[in-house]
Protein backbone atom coordinates (compact mmCIF):
# COMPACT_ATOMS: atom_id res chain seq x y z
CA UNK A 1 0.00 0.00 0.00
CA UNK A 2 1.56 3.29 -1.12
CA UNK A 3 1.71 6.10 1.46
CA UNK A 4 -0.17 9.38 1.01
CA UNK A 5 2.57 11.91 0.26
CA UNK A 6 0.90 14.42 -2.05
CA UNK A 7 -2.18 16.62 -1.81
CA UNK A 8 -4.11 18.62 -4.40
CA UNK A 9 -5.66 21.92 -3.36
CA UNK A 10 -7.98 23.39 -6.03
CA UNK A 11 -7.82 27.18 -5.59
CA UNK A 12 -8.90 28.49 -9.00
CA UNK A 13 -12.47 29.38 -7.99
CA UNK A 14 -13.64 32.98 -8.20
CA UNK A 15 -15.29 33.11 -4.79
CA UNK A 16 -18.53 34.56 -6.15
CA UNK A 17 -20.48 33.65 -3.00
CA UNK A 18 -18.44 36.09 -0.93
CA UNK A 19 -18.21 39.02 -3.33
CA UNK A 20 -17.29 41.86 -3.14
CA UNK A 21 -14.63 40.71 -0.64
CA UNK A 22 -13.04 38.49 -3.31
CA UNK A 23 -13.05 41.02 -6.15
CA UNK A 24 -9.29 41.53 -5.84
CA UNK A 25 -8.30 39.03 -3.10
CA UNK A 26 -8.37 35.25 -3.58
CA UNK A 27 -11.02 33.77 -1.29
CA UNK A 28 -8.40 31.40 0.08
CA UNK A 29 -6.41 34.43 1.30
CA UNK A 30 -9.26 35.96 3.29
CA UNK A 31 -8.16 35.97 6.95
CA UNK A 32 -9.86 33.66 9.41
CA UNK A 33 -9.01 35.34 12.69
CA UNK A 34 -5.21 35.75 12.42
CA UNK A 35 -4.17 33.94 9.23
CA UNK A 36 -5.49 33.26 5.74
CA UNK A 37 -7.87 30.34 5.36
CA UNK A 38 -5.41 28.47 3.14
CA UNK A 39 -2.91 28.25 6.00
CA UNK A 40 -5.29 26.18 8.14
CA UNK A 41 -5.73 23.72 5.27
CA UNK A 42 -2.00 23.38 4.65
CA UNK A 43 -1.39 22.88 8.39
CA UNK A 44 -4.04 20.14 8.44
CA UNK A 45 -2.33 18.36 5.56
CA UNK A 46 1.14 18.72 7.06
CA UNK A 47 -0.12 17.15 10.29
CA UNK A 48 -1.17 14.15 8.18
CA UNK A 49 2.32 13.73 6.72
CA UNK A 50 1.79 15.43 3.36
CA UNK A 51 5.14 16.21 1.74
CA UNK A 52 4.14 17.89 -1.52
CA UNK A 53 1.29 20.30 -2.26
CA UNK A 54 -0.17 20.84 -5.72
CA UNK A 55 -2.16 24.07 -5.99
CA UNK A 56 -4.45 24.22 -9.01
CA UNK A 57 -4.76 27.96 -9.57
CA UNK A 58 -6.15 30.46 -12.03
CA UNK A 59 -5.62 34.07 -13.04
CA UNK A 60 -5.35 36.64 -10.22
CA UNK A 61 -4.31 33.97 -7.69
CA UNK A 62 -0.63 34.87 -7.48
CA UNK A 63 -1.11 36.11 -3.90
CA UNK A 64 -1.29 32.47 -2.78
CA UNK A 65 2.08 31.66 -4.32
CA UNK A 66 3.60 34.83 -2.87
CA UNK A 67 2.24 34.01 0.59
CA UNK A 68 4.16 30.73 0.71
CA UNK A 69 7.36 32.34 -0.55
CA UNK A 70 10.03 34.06 1.51
CA UNK A 71 9.53 37.78 2.19
CA UNK A 72 13.09 39.02 2.62
CA UNK A 73 12.34 42.68 3.36
CA UNK A 74 9.72 41.84 5.98
CA UNK A 75 11.80 39.14 7.64
CA UNK A 76 14.91 41.32 7.71
CA UNK A 77 12.94 44.14 9.32
CA UNK A 78 11.61 41.77 11.98
CA UNK A 79 15.16 40.65 12.75
CA UNK A 80 16.39 44.23 13.10
CA UNK A 81 13.53 45.00 15.51
CA UNK A 82 14.03 41.77 17.47
CA UNK A 83 10.47 40.63 16.83
CA UNK A 84 11.56 37.05 17.34
CA UNK A 85 8.18 35.46 18.02
CA UNK A 86 6.61 36.77 14.81
CA UNK A 87 9.69 35.83 12.80
CA UNK A 88 9.61 32.30 14.16
CA UNK A 89 5.95 31.98 13.19
CA UNK A 90 6.74 33.05 9.63
CA UNK A 91 9.59 30.55 9.50
CA UNK A 92 7.28 27.81 10.78
CA UNK A 93 4.79 28.25 7.97
CA UNK A 94 7.40 28.57 5.22
CA UNK A 95 7.36 25.42 3.06
CA UNK A 96 10.46 23.41 2.34
CA UNK A 97 12.05 24.24 -1.02
CA UNK A 98 10.40 22.31 -3.82
CA UNK A 99 7.49 21.10 -1.70
CA UNK A 100 4.86 23.14 -3.54
CA UNK A 101 3.80 23.13 -7.18
CA UNK A 102 1.39 25.49 -8.92
CA UNK A 103 -0.52 24.59 -12.08
CA UNK A 104 -3.15 26.60 -13.98
CA UNK A 105 -6.65 25.32 -14.61
CA UNK A 106 -7.13 28.03 -17.28
CA UNK A 107 -10.90 27.52 -17.60
CA UNK A 108 -13.65 27.11 -14.95
CA UNK A 109 -14.71 23.61 -16.00
CA UNK A 110 -15.44 22.11 -12.60
CA UNK A 111 -13.76 20.39 -9.68
CA UNK A 112 -13.09 17.22 -11.65
CA UNK A 113 -11.31 19.22 -14.34
CA UNK A 114 -9.25 21.02 -11.68
CA UNK A 115 -8.09 17.74 -10.15
CA UNK A 116 -7.20 16.39 -13.60
CA UNK A 117 -4.82 19.33 -14.06
CA UNK A 118 -2.60 17.85 -11.31
CA UNK A 119 -2.18 14.43 -12.94
CA UNK A 120 1.42 14.82 -14.13
CA UNK A 121 2.65 15.93 -10.70
CA UNK A 122 0.71 13.29 -8.78
CA UNK A 123 1.77 10.48 -11.12
CA UNK A 124 0.80 6.95 -10.15
CA UNK A 125 0.42 7.57 -6.41
CA UNK A 126 -2.66 7.73 -4.21
CA UNK A 127 -3.21 11.31 -3.15
CA UNK A 128 -5.32 13.58 -0.98
CA UNK A 129 -7.66 16.36 -2.03
CA UNK A 130 -8.50 19.21 0.33
CA UNK A 131 -11.06 21.83 -0.69
CA UNK A 132 -9.59 25.05 0.73
CA UNK A 133 -12.88 26.86 1.30
CA UNK A 134 -13.87 24.14 3.79
CA UNK A 135 -11.98 24.43 7.07
CA UNK A 136 -12.11 21.50 9.48
CA UNK A 137 -11.47 22.13 13.17
CA UNK A 138 -10.51 19.02 15.11
CA UNK A 139 -8.20 17.87 17.89
CA UNK A 140 -6.46 15.57 15.41
CA UNK A 141 -6.14 16.73 11.82
CA UNK A 142 -9.10 15.52 9.77
CA UNK A 143 -6.76 14.32 7.02
CA UNK A 144 -4.59 12.56 9.61
CA UNK A 145 -7.68 10.65 10.75
CA UNK A 146 -8.35 9.73 7.12
CA UNK A 147 -4.78 8.56 6.55
CA UNK A 148 -5.08 6.28 9.58
CA UNK A 149 -8.28 4.85 8.09
CA UNK A 150 -6.62 4.45 4.68
CA UNK A 151 -3.73 2.57 6.25
CA UNK A 152 -6.27 0.07 7.59
CA UNK A 153 -8.52 -0.43 4.55
CA UNK A 154 -6.70 1.03 1.52
CA UNK A 155 -8.66 2.03 -1.55
CA UNK A 156 -10.42 5.38 -1.50
CA UNK A 157 -11.52 7.28 1.61
CA UNK A 158 -13.93 10.23 1.90
CA UNK A 159 -14.55 12.37 4.99
CA UNK A 160 -18.20 12.78 5.96
CA UNK A 161 -20.24 14.34 8.75
CA UNK A 162 -23.96 14.39 9.60
CA UNK A 163 -26.25 17.20 8.46
CA UNK A 164 -29.86 18.19 9.09
CA UNK A 165 -30.81 18.67 5.44
CA UNK A 166 -29.19 16.20 2.98
CA UNK A 167 -30.88 17.96 0.05
CA UNK A 168 -28.24 20.70 0.24
CA UNK A 169 -25.20 18.44 -0.10
CA UNK A 170 -23.63 15.47 -1.78
CA UNK A 171 -24.31 12.54 0.52
CA UNK A 172 -23.10 8.96 0.67
CA UNK A 173 -24.97 5.67 0.52
CA UNK A 174 -23.26 3.44 3.12
CA UNK A 175 -23.38 -0.34 3.20
CA UNK A 176 -23.88 -0.06 6.96
CA UNK A 177 -23.24 2.40 9.80
CA UNK A 178 -21.79 0.13 12.44
CA UNK A 179 -18.93 2.52 13.15
CA UNK A 180 -17.22 5.74 12.03
CA UNK A 181 -15.50 3.96 9.11
CA UNK A 182 -18.03 2.49 6.72
CA UNK A 183 -17.93 0.94 3.27
CA UNK A 184 -19.87 2.82 0.61
CA UNK A 185 -22.08 1.62 -2.21
CA UNK A 186 -22.93 4.98 -3.75
CA UNK A 187 -23.06 8.77 -3.65
CA UNK A 188 -25.99 11.05 -4.41
CA UNK A 189 -25.83 14.77 -5.16
CA UNK A 190 -28.45 16.85 -3.28
CA UNK A 191 -31.14 14.18 -2.89
CA UNK A 192 -34.63 15.05 -1.58
CA UNK A 193 -34.68 14.72 2.19
CA UNK A 194 -37.28 11.93 2.11
CA UNK A 195 -35.27 9.74 -0.28
CA UNK A 196 -31.71 10.50 0.86
CA UNK A 197 -29.71 7.30 1.51
CA UNK A 198 -28.15 8.88 4.63
CA UNK A 199 -27.62 12.19 6.37
CA UNK A 200 -23.83 12.01 5.92
CA UNK A 201 -22.51 14.69 3.59
CA UNK A 202 -19.11 14.81 1.91
CA UNK A 203 -16.97 17.33 3.78
CA UNK A 204 -14.40 18.25 1.13
CA UNK A 205 -11.58 15.86 2.06
CA UNK A 206 -10.70 12.86 -0.11
CA UNK A 207 -8.02 10.20 -0.50
CA UNK A 208 -8.17 8.80 -4.03
CA UNK A 209 -6.25 6.31 -6.12
CA UNK A 210 -4.55 7.52 -9.32
CA UNK A 211 -6.99 5.48 -11.44
CA UNK A 212 -9.33 8.46 -11.05
CA UNK A 213 -7.33 10.41 -13.67
CA UNK A 214 -8.22 8.42 -16.82
CA UNK A 215 -11.85 8.54 -15.71
CA UNK A 216 -11.67 12.32 -15.36
CA UNK A 217 -10.08 12.57 -18.81
CA UNK A 218 -13.15 11.10 -20.52
CA UNK A 219 -15.77 12.19 -17.99
CA UNK A 220 -18.78 13.83 -19.65
CA UNK A 221 -19.99 17.16 -18.34
CA UNK A 222 -22.40 16.83 -15.47
CA UNK A 223 -24.23 19.28 -13.22
CA UNK A 224 -23.78 22.88 -14.32
CA UNK A 225 -22.10 21.75 -17.53
CA UNK A 226 -18.90 21.03 -15.57
CA UNK A 227 -16.66 17.98 -15.10
CA UNK A 228 -17.76 16.71 -11.71
CA UNK A 229 -15.38 14.80 -9.45
CA UNK A 230 -18.33 12.95 -7.89
CA UNK A 231 -19.34 11.50 -11.29
CA UNK A 232 -15.84 10.07 -11.81
CA UNK A 233 -15.75 8.68 -8.26
CA UNK A 234 -19.02 6.84 -8.86
CA UNK A 235 -17.45 5.19 -11.91
CA UNK A 236 -14.29 4.32 -9.96
CA UNK A 237 -16.48 2.69 -7.32
CA UNK A 238 -17.31 -0.02 -9.88
CA UNK A 239 -13.75 -1.35 -9.63
CA UNK A 240 -12.36 -0.12 -6.31
CA UNK A 241 -13.49 0.05 -2.69
CA UNK A 242 -14.67 3.34 -1.23
CA UNK A 243 -14.94 3.96 2.50
CA UNK A 244 -16.41 6.97 4.29
CA UNK A 245 -14.96 8.17 7.59
CA UNK A 246 -17.25 10.04 9.96
CA UNK A 247 -14.36 12.02 11.37
CA UNK A 248 -14.13 13.68 14.76
CA UNK A 249 -14.38 17.43 14.22
CA UNK A 250 -16.43 20.30 12.79
CA UNK A 251 -16.34 21.86 9.34
CA UNK A 252 -16.78 25.51 8.39
CA UNK A 253 -17.78 26.51 4.87
CA UNK A 254 -15.78 29.67 4.21
CA UNK A 255 -17.21 29.86 0.70
CA UNK A 256 -20.36 31.53 2.04
CA UNK A 257 -20.61 34.80 3.96
CA UNK A 258 -22.24 33.38 7.07
CA UNK A 259 -20.03 30.28 6.98
CA UNK A 260 -16.96 32.52 6.81
CA UNK A 261 -18.26 34.58 9.74
CA UNK A 262 -18.92 31.39 11.73
CA UNK A 263 -15.38 30.18 11.07
CA UNK A 264 -13.95 33.45 12.35
CA UNK A 265 -15.99 33.12 15.55
CA UNK A 266 -14.87 29.51 16.07
CA UNK A 267 -11.16 30.15 15.57
CA UNK A 268 -11.14 33.44 17.49
CA UNK A 269 -12.93 32.12 20.55
CA UNK A 270 -10.72 29.00 20.73
CA UNK A 271 -7.41 30.82 20.30
CA UNK A 272 -5.12 30.10 23.29
CA UNK A 273 -3.97 33.72 23.60
CA UNK A 274 -7.03 35.74 22.59
CA UNK A 275 -9.93 33.31 23.02
CA UNK A 276 -11.08 34.55 26.41
CA UNK A 277 -11.12 38.18 25.25
CA UNK A 278 -12.93 37.21 22.06
CA UNK A 279 -15.64 35.41 24.03
CA UNK A 280 -16.03 38.44 26.28
CA UNK A 281 -16.45 40.68 23.23
CA UNK A 282 -19.22 38.46 21.90
CA UNK A 283 -21.22 38.98 25.06
CA UNK A 284 -21.46 42.68 24.16
CA UNK A 285 -23.52 41.66 21.12
CA UNK A 286 -25.81 39.32 22.99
Amino acid sequence: MSPIRKAVLPVAGLGTRVLPATKSIPKEMLPVFDRPAIQYVVDEARAAGIEHFVFVTGRNKSAIEDYFDSAYELEDTLREKNKTAILQELERIRPAPGSMSFVRQQAPLGLGHAIACARDIIGQEPFAILLPDMLVKSAKSCLAQMVEAYNRVGGNVIAVEPCEDPSSYGVIDPVDRSGPLMKMKGMVEKPPRESAPSNLFITGRYILQPEIFPLLDDQAAGAGGEIQLTDAMVRLMDSQDFHALEYDGTSYDCGSKLGYFRANLAYATSDPEHGEAARAMLKDFG
